[in-house]
């Protein structure tokens, strides 16, 4: 395996850069391990870096950079066990496809499929599901390079120690090791129909538990400055296929919620005042549409205008009271607010440092256009999803630290002592963990 000189590394947004001093590019887990274990005995931290659509320093190192890119493809697939093995670097569209090819499908994803799977299990990435929960969550094994270069592969139905690991590690913020390999549970292919239609916001405050209730994926948009929402429903469809003709795909997807959007946010960024009159237009762009095709057709879309976001975890019965709040703040204040607001739920998982970990979650994301000052918007906001309790998500801009953090996540310590025995060193430490974990 070669090393490289650091060359600095700037994360999707722009918001983060890492000045490492060394890279490395494994191309398996021998290779993983030695470079580990060489970077440790060096006294080097060590870090992995995916595709960079966290928007905190959580993998940033002034030490060894790892780039999992050959550690990647499909390694095996058990249709007996309904499994399927990837290396860590696999991006989570290549994996989609692969699957497609296969028959199979993950049961729930997120609306971006750019990032490695490494990477999004790691910072809790999620979607939306009444009864499916995050990616991490539809993990099945893990293989971990831990700090001492050993290779640990854990799971559910490992030992004691190795359950305890698979608990923390599936969302383990890089703290726990470097994962070299994600074994996903799978399920044969299926149809999803997809209903989006626009909602007063009044309207969906008020029936937001049933709409959770009786869709097995609800999502919402609020458009800042207005009363209109923008509402999406998917639900397991017996067929036919109907997906999206290239046109509608085209004229909603590229030129509204990309080209055209990219527009009306520079706008809004050289004359702020322009902002309220380009949501009123915006939230009213995009029109009812109905389509049925495989999930990850459904369930992701492109992302080309680039932001800043912050997202928390709130408990569920929490949403309405805190997104109302949250819109009389935006209406009192002097903000300008170019980017909806985005609102997905997710049901309890097991998962120590999950964000949806023992209780029923709303998330509830906000958005600035890259470039426009957001620390304003950002904080007052916080100061919202502070007050209900919230979790923040961990690859995504917020302010906590270890000490806020051990009072919304009840398995905190449990966390932090197999951080001290997997990594007494802080071998895979820097200073997003220090402040977020403690030291």
């Amino acid at each position: 395996m070669a090393y490289g000189n650091g060359t600095a590394w700037h994360n999707w947004a722009g918001n983060v850069t890492a000045r490492p001093v060394r890279e490395a590019a494994p191309a398996s887990v021998e290779e993983l391990s030695a470079a580990v274990r060489k970077a440790a005995e060096d006294g080097m931290r060590v870090k992995a870096v995916g595709t960079g659509h966290s928007f905190t320093a959580a993998a940033a190192t002034d030490g060894l950079l790892i780039r999992p890119g050959l550690l990647s493809g499909i390694r095996a697939v058990d249709r007996a066990a309904g499994t399927v093995t990837v290396g860590a670097g696999t991006q989570l569209k290549r994996l989609n496809a692969a699957l497609a090819r296969e028959g199979l499908s993950l049961t729930n994803m997120g609306d971006i499929m750019e990032q490695t799977v490494s990477g999004a299990i790691s910072t809790g990435t999620h979607g939306t599901g009444r009864d499916s929960a995050s990616i991490a969550a539809q993990v099945h094994a893990l293989e971990l390079v831990t700090a001492d270069g050993s290779v640990l592969t854990c799971s559910a139905d490992g030992t004691e120690e190795e359950r305890a690991v698979f608990a923390a590690a599936r969302v383990g913020l890089g703290a726990l090791g470097v994962i070299s390999a994600v074994t996903f549970a799978v399920e044969p292919v299926f149809l999803l129909a997809a209903r989006e239609e626009p909602m007063r916001f009044d309207r969906v405050m008020e029936e937001f538990d049933g709409l959770v209730a009786e869709n097995e994926h609800f999502e919402f948009y609020w458009f800042p400055h207005t009363g209109n929402c923008n509402t999406k429903r998917n639900n397991r469809s017996a067929g036919p296929p109907a997906p999206l003709s290239r046109v509608t795909g085209w004229v909603d997807d590229e030129l509204l919620s990309n080209g055209l959007f990219q527009a009306v946010n520079t706008l809004g960024r050289a004359v702020p005042s322009t902002v309220p009159a380009i949501a009123r237009v915006a939230s009213r762009a995009l029109s009812a549409r109905t389509y049925t095709d495989i999930p990850y057709k459904v369930f992701t879309s492109p992302r080309r205008v680039r932001f800043v976001e912050m997202e928390y975890a709130l408990p569920r019965a929490a949403l309405v009271t805190a997104l109302r709040e949250l819109r009389a703040m935006v209406d009192r204040s002097r903000l300008r607010i170019s980017f909806p607001v985005e609102v997905r739920t997710a049901p309890a998982d097991d998962i120590t440092l999950s964000t949806a970990s023992g209780r029923d979650s709303a998330y509830v994301a906000v958005h600035m256009y890259r470039g426009t000052p957001y620390q304003q918007y950002f904080t007052a906001a916080e100061r919202i999803f502070v007050g209900h309790g919230g979790r923040p998500h961990w690859g995504k801009v917020h302010t906590r630290d270890a000490a806020y953090l051990s009072g919304v996540y009840p398995r905190f310590g449990e966390f932090t002592a197999l951080r001290d025995r997997l990594d007494p060193g802080r071998v895979f430490g820097n200073d997003y963990l220090r402040r977020v974990l403690g030291d």
